[in-house]
């Protein structure tokens, strides 16, 4: 799994011009789930998630993490996180899990945010989505459970 971690002073995302997320400080998280991915792969990441400490303290430090400082996820599903770029000039997404194997990994790893405490917003796998957000800082991270999280 990979998931890109954007810190935000706040964040929401429509479908068909209706708003069906939206979070203040917290985590926008964008998350793809690969061939081969376990729902081991996904609470890890939750984990990893909800603990990595990327919000400042009042030394302005980044010393807290999003459920230290009491904020929220949006977590987006992104299948093109996966994507291969290395061959000529069209993405390929082979390593993409389809559908009926992603989605339940998508869910598990909002389930794992919860059940750490997190309030998660989410939005509608597989739509047509628009995202908005306010990067805070801009702090951005990448996370990919293959990599020792």
């Amino acid at each position: 799994m990979r998931a890109v971690l954007q810190r935000v002073s706040s964040a929401s995302v429509d479908v068909d011009s209706e708003t069906i997320g939206r979070i203040d400080k917290g985590l926008l998280v964008l998350l793809g789930v690969e061939l081969g991915d376990t729902p081991e792969d996904a609470r890890g990441l939750a984990e990893k998630t909800a603990y990595l400490r990327i919000f400042e303290d009042k030394e302005g430090k980044m010393n807290l993490s999003v459920q230290d400082i009491g904020g929220a996820v949006l977590a987006i599903s992104q299948f093109t996180l996966l994507a291969d770029c290395h061959k000529g000039r069209r993405p390929g997404f082979s390593q993409a899990a389809p559908p009926e194997l992603a989605e339940p990994l998508y869910l598990t790893y909002v389930k794992a945010l919860r059940q750490l405490g997190l309030p998660v917003e989410t939005g509608r796998f597989q739509a047509e989505m628009q995202v908005t957000l306010i990067n805070d800082g801009p702090v951005t991270m990448l996370l990919d459970s293959r990599k020792r999280l």
